[in-house]
């Protein structure tokens, strides 16, 4: 198990160039599994997810390169639809495969997906629509077992009662090669999304109404090999934000598609800080005071989540991690993950005010002097956000379990030296 030494109250400066998109390039992995031809997915992000879900295509037969952030897929050797359970447990981004197995071979078998512990989450979206589009699911021995029993999946219309982001690609990767037309209404819009169904039609796919809630998809006999470039991911860039803003430093992001931003910054804006939006970079200028800007009538402002475009849940653990060096009160409500709040205990204890109201809301008084401590990293997104309070805080602090923040980012000790801050790692 790893563990990150971090010394606080280093002022960040310089560039940093974010990773791929973590989210979409896991589902874009399942997605190769859907032709017999080689698949090339460059800007390909090295960390434990993208090697576990390249593991699991590897356990079923097929082939994957991978070298300077770049993969190469060849799925035409699959020869089994049963997932290893131990690979299924590393990662919940497993239960993708089902679909590509399904419309490839007729079947998949798969285990209870792993992944991040922040509260339930669902898998209904994906089983209603396999189902619906003509795979049969039997659970035995702790096992989702798919099958056609030799049919075709057909498409039809359907509707997501939430709009979930995996249960959308999921129907996606299974309507593409389905008999006839399929509406997916409810749909998930994230810029990962749109991605993926972006890789389809480069594969032959005819998927129309990408970033809307309405996806449109005509079904084609077989999908070829293609060469996609994945986006960078706004979560790393928006967590790197987050830091500079907390520490007050100036800081270039590369690699950023502005409308992927658009409310992270409305966000950012509400704590007084500005950042330029350039076509391949943010500029984030050094030197800016965190305060709350307090609602119309003097109110506390309320920070939440949402499906896209409003703000991300991924952004919350670091929002709130910057709040407490801000002037001023704000509450946060996460709507969507009961335990994903649960990190702010650790914030407590190194000097945050906070208040955690329930599972889903805290209030965040500022700013608050931190003090260094040795804490763990309970999921990806608050282990990053324990970073940014080591970086904030007076003196030493460690943050164990190092590995679980690398399944979502990408080189980051690297890349925070090269902010000029005080951090290394050690087995």
């Amino acid at each position: 198990m790893g563990q990150l030494h971090i010394t606080g109250g280093i002022v960040p400066h310089g560039s940093v160039k974010v990773s791929g998109n973590k989210n979409a390039a896991l589902p874009m992995l399942a997605a190769s599994l859907l032709t017999g031809e080689k698949v090339t997915i460059h800007n390909m992000p090295d960390i434990l997810d993208v090697r576990t879900m390249m593991d699991i295509i590897r356990a079923l037969g097929g082939q994957v390169e991978f070298a300077d952030n770049t993969a190469v897929i060849d799925a035409s050797g699959i020869a089994t639809g049963v997932i290893p359970k131990e690979l299924c447990a590393k990662a919940r981004t497993s239960i993708l495969f089902a679909a590509p197995l399904v419309a490839r071979i007729g079947s998949s078998v798969l285990y209870p997906p792993g992944g991040d512990v922040i509260g339930r989450r669902r898998l209904d979206g994906h089983f209603y629509g396999l189902e619906r589009l003509g795979a049969a699911l039997e659970c035995r021995e702790n096992a989702y077992c798919f099958d056609l029993n030799g049919k075709k999946l057909v498409g039809r219309e359907l509707f997501l009662d939430e709009a979930s982001v995996t249960a959308t690609e999921q129907i996606m990767m299974a309507a593409v090669l389905a008999q006839g037309h399929t509406t997916l209404l409810n749909a998930a819009c994230e810029p990962h999304v749109v991605e993926l169904g972006e890789m389809l039609n480069s594969m032959g796919a005819w998927i129309t109404g990408l970033g809307s809630n309405t996806i449109e998809i005509d079904g084609v006999e077989s999908l070829h090999g293609c060469e996609c470039t994945i986006a960078g991911d706004h979560i790393e860039a928006g967590s790197f934000l987050a830091l500079g803003a907390a520490l007050g430093g100036e800081i270039e992001i590369q690699g950023t598609v502005p409308r992927h931003y658009w409310m992270l910054r409305r966000v950012f804006e509400r704590f007084n800080i500005e950042m330029t939006l350039h076509a391949d970079r943010i500029y984030l200028p050094g030197g800016q005071k965190l305060k709350v800007k307090q609602d119309f009538g003097g109110h506390i402002p309320v920070i939440s989540d949402g499906p896209w475009p409003q703000y991300p849940s991924d952004m919350m653990s670091c929002t709130i991690v910057m709040a407490t060096q801000a002037e001023g009160c704000a509450l946060f409500f996460e709507k969507m993950f009961e335990s994903r709040i649960y990190f702010v205990d650790r914030l407590i204890d190194m000097g945050a005010n906070a208040i955690v109201c329930d599972p889903h809301r805290v209030v965040i008084s500022g700013p608050s002097r931190l003090h260094g401590a040795t804490v763990s990293s309970p999921d990806i997104r608050a282990g990053m956000a324990m970073v940014i309070a080591g970086l904030c805080a007076e003196g030493e602090s460690i943050i164990k379990s190092s590995e679980i923040i690398y399944r979502g980012y990408a080189n980051l000790v690297d890349k925070l030296q090269k902010l000029g801050l005080s951090v290394y790692e050690t087995m």
